[in-house]
């Protein structure tokens, strides 16, 4: 199986869409707009098998020292692959070449973000405009049992 990191194009929003919808409606991931994830495609990375994608992630940049991991969906089928940790491979080398110093994400996948050296952290040391932007609109806000990581790149 060959598997294809790449930018997504605007045409790929709506498979985006239909990837992470199941875990939208469970509250797993935040929900993103078309405009939104439109306005944000290039924090984007897809992988694809034969042309459909399989799985994503978006480096979104906070400050000139710090980005976030957003966003990072598996197909169910493709688990257990490593093409999560490709993914977030390729946000950190992202990150590396923007110069950013720490990337930070909230998840509830503990294990996953240890074995690639991120650095658990109390929630109220990320930025505020996190909490305001996109937490507030969480359907388990204020009562968040995310996972706070962060790793110095």
């Amino acid at each position: 199986m060959n598997i294809i990191y790449e930018k997504p194009v605007l045409s790929d929003i709506d498979d985006m869409q239909d990837l992470v919808r199941f875990d939208v409606e469970n509250g797993t991931i935040l929900f993103r707009s078309d405009d939104e994830i439109a306005t944000n495609i290039r924090s984007y990375t897809v992988a694809k098998v034969d042309g459909k994608i399989i799985g994503f992630c978006a480096l979104h940049i906070f400050s000139k020292k710090l980005a976030e991991i957003r966003s990072i969906i598996i197909d169910k089928n493709f688990r257990g692959m490593h093409i999560g940790q490709n993914l977030i491979e390729k946000m950190i080398f992202e990150g590396k070449k923007l110069k950013v110093e720490e990337i930070f994400a909230l998840t509830y996948e503990r294990d996953f973000f240890q074995k690639m050296d991120f650095i658990e952290i109390d929630k109220t040391k990320l930025p505020e405009q996190k909490i305001w932007k996109d937490c507030i609109k969480c359907k388990y806000f204020p009562v968040c049992n995310e996972i706070a990581f962060i790793k110095k790149i």
